[in-house]
């Protein structure tokens, strides 16, 4: 390890799980770095809600303690162990994936990443767009590709279309030639238009499973909710045949109904979806798409707001109480 590098840093991190204000920041020793591990020099992290899961203990998962959170980070290579190729002491890079299952997390001002959950940052890709990219778009791709195995030509219903990990989803699925039917706030409604959505309704609507079922006349190929207010007999009974239903949010909510005769009768089937458990290969596969999204779409994720790393306790508590719409980047001082 590079002898410049200090002995101790900055970091947000719990002793225990608890509420947003269990959330400490301050001194800890700079991370080991394994054979097969990159320290990196953290730049910029994003929080995600499963962050707040994962701190207050509603989505249990190995922690040692002190527990630095969060998952996402965009920085620079520090040092790397000798059993790693490919990055090389000052590049730019990129990961989603700290921060659960015994990985120590992002936000601090070093983290050690294991070479194969590292990414090289693309060029001329902003900071701030990279780390708020990093999660909602990672997300979209998996359930789209991975558990919704979506293909050209078929039709796709991603419900909250403006959001970060809907407005992706909609980016992703028309870039890959499918036809999109999204919803939205009607004010929203021309931007997701841009995205690539044939359709967009507006989820204020009435008669919005009425109008979901009418833009689709043969049904959905793929459905995708990533707003959390999608009623679960209305998704299914909006299927096509073979269609495919990707369950990725609704963690604390009440018990639904499964219209189990309707799921059946037309070979359809549900998956639920947490990119906490998506496999480094499939993990990699959506880095590819992360970046393609970038480059290749108008897409950006929404940055609702720009903190220090200091704040990271206030930033668990807005995202918790609703108060966010959009993304909240955080920087280490």
């Amino acid at each position: 390890m590079n002898g410049t590098l200090p002995d101790t840093m900055r970091a947000a991190y719990i002793d225990a799980v608890g509420p947003a204000d269990a959330v400490r920041y301050g001194e800890l020793p700079v991370p080991a770095v394994g054979p097969t591990d990159v320290l990196v020099r953290v730049a910029a992290v994003a929080v995600n809600p499963v962050d707040t899961f994962v701190r207050s203990g509603a989505y249990a998962t190995p922690l040692p303690t002190p527990f630095v959170v969060g998952r996402d980070l965009v920085g620079e290579v520090a040092a790397a162990g000798p059993g790693v190729a490919g990055f090389g002491v000052g590049q730019r890079v990129w990961c989603n994936s700290l921060g659960h299952d015994g990985r120590q997390g992002s936000f601090a001002r070093y983290a050690t990443v294991a070479a194969e959950r590292l990414y090289a940052a693309p060029p001329g890709v902003d900071t701030d767009h990279l780390v708020a990219a990093a999660h909602p778009a990672a997300s979209a791709w998996v359930a789209l590709f991975r558990h919704g195995r979506l293909r050209a030509g078929e039709t796709v219903y991603v419900g909250g279309g403006a959001g970060n990990v809907g407005g992706a989803a909609v980016a992703l699925a028309s870039r890959a030639g499918a036809r999109v039917v999204a919803t939205a706030r009607a004010e929203d409604a021309g931007t997701v238009r841009e995205l690539g959505a044939a359709e967009v309704l507006d989820h204020h609507a009435p008669d919005l499973a009425e109008r979901v079922r009418r833009a689709a006349p043969d049904g959905y190929d793929v459905h995708l909710d990533t707003s959390g207010h999608g009623v679960l007999a209305d998704a299914v009974d909006s299927l096509a045949q073979g269609g495919r239903l990707v369950a990725m949010v609704g963690l604390g909510t009440g018990p639904a109904a499964l219209p189990l005769s309707r799921l059946y009768t037309r070979d359809a089937s549900i998956v639920g979806f947490a990119i906490s458990n998506a496999t480094t290969a499939d993990l990699a596969e959506a880095a590819r798409g992360v970046v393609g999204v970038l480059t290749g779409t108008s897409w950006r994720p929404r940055i609702a707001d720009r903190l220090p790393l200091s704040m990271t306790a206030e930033a668990h508590r807005r995202l918790e109480a609703g108060e966010v719409r959009g993304r909240l980047v955080l920087t280490p001082s």
